[in-house]
Formats: structure tokens, sequence, C-alpha cells
């Protein structure tokens, strides 16, 4: 190892350490426990000096001579410099702290403790006191910082709140009963502190009257930073756009074949998809056991098929939390990527929100309706987020650097490239042509869905995109059901940057996978997705590096 190499690595080592000590929370969804007994320090002074480490550690990276670097060392050198330049951009930039009342919920923070046997009861259970203790300062903290706020931003925090109040008011002490042990001493202080914020938030409610949406500028270095990518704003529109026509094409030419009618049919695709929902219903009662027997089937088709190899992994499908439930119908809860304690992974499912009324669930249900939760399965299971993370997990690699800056648009895209892959090799929920036909209609559904959530994201924070036009998009052109329509609106004025992660992921894994085969014409699928997945989760700019095309 030569002097450069050793002084990066210890580098690497020296800077996740600072990160991760500075955003405790983030930490324990990582997996690494050593500050979980802490929140987050989101005071002026804190944003100060954490920038002010970042700059020293940047100058460090600079100051190593890269040439010595082999090219593993060489991309995380790149990935650690994005990661942090990301960070800086956050301090001294977007500001969040500052206006988005979201960020200052200590309910993550507890329920991270809680959903996984990382470690003993006991161990956790001092944890969750230490964070409980430090929740009225935090909260104090909070209304200290945090200036003029979005209505839509307060209106959400205050119903997250709601849930963490239940959380710690029900949630822990039914746990402690469960474990027989002792109740922590700081609930009733933390429960008043949460009551003394929502009373805070509520009164803030009325006049709340920051925009949600990002400026051109601050949106450009959104974007810049979320995507690891070069792309501009209005780049990124245009072809997204242009791919949304394209998928319109096709979704036409499917739904004609399964209806057997024209493709210029008076609304031939909005009748194919309701004929679907129509087929394949879902109730509360059914929508655990048909994700259970798609995973199955998912799986043995990528078995039987040998599209990529399948690691060992503790696969569990579970009853998404009543707090998590109503915007998806499941989610990949995998270990963070630090995480060492042999835990599992989880295919949380979602029954309706208890407060919904029939029609709501019956729109819900045709949205995500049985056909359309193969195509789910697929994405967030097998062989998507659940197989791409078990990969990344068995990564060995000198440093940290590749599970602490993992890139979202690699996740995403390999996911969205998964669907496409299984339906090309003739996966279908069942051996009918029907079947084919009606998850592909789906599939081709969701490639509209991630078209449109790349320009709803950028309309919406440079470009003034109303609500109108926003809801009229998702349903004309993305036959979304209405309540996912509205609720995916709200989702663009409350985040910015990650909503078009799935499309250029997608179009960056699809291009390496491509290019694979056209350098390695005689490579199996394994082959190609084994080599893909081989490197971690990197940004798919560094994944190129690594593969050598």
């Amino acid at each position: 190892m030569n002097d450069a190499t050793a002084e990066f690595r210890a580098l690497a080592e020296s800077c996740i350490d600072s990160a991760l000590e500075a955003d405790p929370v983030a930490a324990t969804w990582l997996g690494d426990h050593r500050f979980d007994d802490r929140l987050l320090d989101q005071t002026a002074s804190a944003h100060d000096d954490r920038a002010r480490a970042i700059d020293d550690q940047l100058t460090a990276i600079d100051a190593i001579d890269d040439v010595e670097l082999d090219v593993t060392d060489l991309v995380d050198l790149e990935i650690l410099r994005s990661r942090l330049q990301r960070e800086a951009f956050e301090i001294a930039e977007l500001r969040s702290a500052q206006w988005n009342p979201m960020e200052w919920n200590p309910g993550t923070s507890l329920h991270l403790l809680m959903s996984r046997d990382f470690a003993p009861w006991p161990e956790r259970l001092l944890s969750l006191e230490g964070r409980l203790h430090a929740v009225p300062e935090f909260l104090e903290q909070a209304r200290a910082t945090l200036g003029d706020m979005p209505q839509i931003h307060v209106e959400t925090a205050i119903g997250q709140l709601q849930g963490t109040r239940a959380l710690i008011a029900d949630v822990i002490p039914g746990e402690c009963d469960r474990q027989a042990s002792s109740i922590p001493e700081s609930i009733p202080a933390a429960l008043d502190a949460v009551d003394e914020h929502l009373a805070w938030l509520e009164e803030k409610l009325p006049v709340s009257t920051r925009s949600p949406r990002l400026n051109q500028r601050v949106y450009a270095g959104v974007l810049w930073h979320a995507l690891d990518d070069a792309t501009s704003a209005n780049h990124l529109l245009r072809d997204a756009e242009a791919h949304l026509d394209a998928v319109t094409e096709q979704l036409r030419e499917v739904a004609a074949e399964y209806l057997d009618e024209s493709v210029h049919a008076e609304r031939v695709v909005r009748r194919a998809l309701e004929s679907v929902a129509l087929e394949s219903p879902v109730t509360n009662e059914t929508v655990l056991p048909l994700v259970e027997d798609a995973l199955l089937r998912t799986t043995d088709f990528v078995r039987q098929h040998d599209l990529v190899s399948i690691p060992e992994t503790d696969t569990q499908v579970i009853e998404m939390p009543e707090i998590h439930r109503g915007v998806a119908v499941a989610y990949c809860d995998a270990p963070g990527p630090l995480e060492t304690a042999s835990v599992p992974t989880y295919v949380a499912v979602s029954p309706t929100p208890a407060s919904w009324d029939a029609d709501r669930v019956d729109s819900f249900y045709r949205e995500y309706n049985g056909t359309l939760l193969h195509d789910l399965t697929i994405h967030e299971a097998m062989p998507g987020h659940v197989l791409q993370l078990a990969h990344a997990a068995r990564l060995e690699s000198p440093t940290r650097v590749r599970r602490f800056g993992f890139s979202g648009v690699f996740v995403e895209g390999w996911a969205v490239y998964a669907e496409e892959l299984l339906l090309d090799r003739g996966y279908a929920p069942q051996d009918s042509r029907r079947a084919a036909l009606a998850i592909r209609l789906q599939q081709l559904k969701m490639q509209a869905r991630m078209s449109i959530n790349t320009i709803l994201d950028i309309r919406v924070h440079s470009m003034d995109m109303t609500e109108e036009e926003g809801l009229r998009l998702m349903t004309f052109r993305g036959f979304q059901e209405e309540g996912e329509a509205l609720g995916k609106w709200r989702r663009a004025l409350l985040t910015a940057g990650q909503l078009p992660t799935y499309f250029v992921g997608y179009r960056a894994v699809k291009g390496i996978a491509d290019d694979l085969r056209v350098v390695h014409p005689d490579w199996s699928d394994r082959q190609v997705h084994d080599l893909m997945l081989g490197h971690g989760s990197p940004a798919p700019r560094h994944l190129r590096t690594l593969i050598g095309i």
C-alpha cells in the first residue's frame, strides 16, 4: 500500500466517523449504534461547526495525490467528496432546519431503536431513555430555530408528531410491559414537550406563508446533489416528457391487444386498466397474502431463469405500521448498510388506514390491484430492492465509503430496471397470455408514473406548475386514481430531488446492462447482473468506472 492510499483510507474513516457523530439518527438508520442515545443538534452553532469541519475535510481530500490511488480508492474518494459537498450545500444553501418542521420530529429516532432486535432490549431501552430525555430541549430548539414555514409542511408535521406522541405514550410502554422492564421515567416530560410543540404548530398553521417551492437556483443544486449527475433540469425535463410520450404509445398498443380492440378505440388504455383492476381485486384481508404469494412466485422465476445470484437473506413480509400507511401499499425496509447485527429485511405491506372511508379504500386498491402487486413486489423485493441491497451488504471494501455514501439513484434505478427485466423474460402472475398483457400494462403505467414524477419535481420547484396542471398530468397522462394523484402532489411539494431518481436511475442502470451485453455478448443474464451488483450501491457513473465500461 502506497502512502497516498494509506492517507486516503485513514482520512475516509475519520470523515465518516465525524459525519455519523454529527447526525446520530442517521447513524442509527445506517446501522452504526455508537450514538443511539442522542438526537441531532440542528442549532445554528452546530451547523456552523459542521460546515467548518466539512471544509477542512474537503481541503484534506483535495490534498491527496489521487494519481497514486487505484480505481477502487479513487472511486471511493469521489463518492466521499460528493457526499460531503452535498451536506455542505444543505447547510449553506438549503437550510431546511430553519423552515421545515418535519425535520424536527424525534419520532424516527425512537422508532429506529424499536423496529429491529439489533441489540438486547435492555441496551436499546437505555438508548431510548437517552433520546426521550433529550426530546424537551430538542423541541425547544426547534421553536427557536424555525422561522416562516410552508403551510403544507406544518400540516404534515402535525400529523407526524401525533404519531410520535402515540409511539411515546403507547408503543414504548407496551414494549416495556412485553419485555417485563421498567417504563422510562422520561416519558411524561417527553409527552408534555410534544404536546407543547403540537400546540405551537397549530398556532403557527394559519400564519405559515412560505412557499413550499424551491427557486431555480436552489433547486438546481438540490437536483445536482440528489442525482450525482450533470444533467440540467431543462434537459432532464425534455427527456422525461419524451419518455412519457413513448410509454403512452406502448400503453395503447398493449391495451388494445389486451381488449382485442383498435389502438384508436376510445379510452382504450383506461378501460384496459379498469378491467385489470376489476379482475384482480384486493382487500385489507388479502393484501398481505397476495404479496407473500407474489414474492414466492418472483423468487422462483428469478431462480429458474438464472437471472441473478440470490444471496441468503432473512426476508419477512410484515404488516406496515399504522403511522406509515396510506402512501404506498408496500416498501422495502432493509437493514442499514453499516449494520453488523444479523437482522431481517422487511417487506412492509399496508392495509389501508383505519380512518379511511369505503370509497377511499376502493380507490386505493384499484390503484394497487392484485396485478400491480406483482410488479410492486418485483420492485420492492425480488429481484429489486431486497435482492440488490442483499448483494450490497456482501461488499468487502477497504473503507466504509460505499456503504456510507450509497446512491439512491442506483438503488431505485435497479428496482425499476428489474420490473422491465422480469417481464421481458416472460414473468406473469399466472401462466397465460392475458395475465402477461395485464402485468405489462401495469409495468408501463409505472413507467409513465416514473416519468411524471420527474416532470412534477422539476415543474413544481422551478416552473410554478399549478395543482390543477399536476393533477391533470397524473390522472390523464398517468391514468392514476385521484387519491394517488393527490398524495403525489403533496409529496412533490414536501420534497425535492428524490422523485427524479427513478427515471435517471432506470436510464443509467439499463444503459450499463445494455453496454455490458455488447461488450460481453456471450455472457448470461446472471453474469451481467452479478457484475453490476458486486460493487455495492455506487452512483451509476462510478459503477461504470469500477467495471471498466
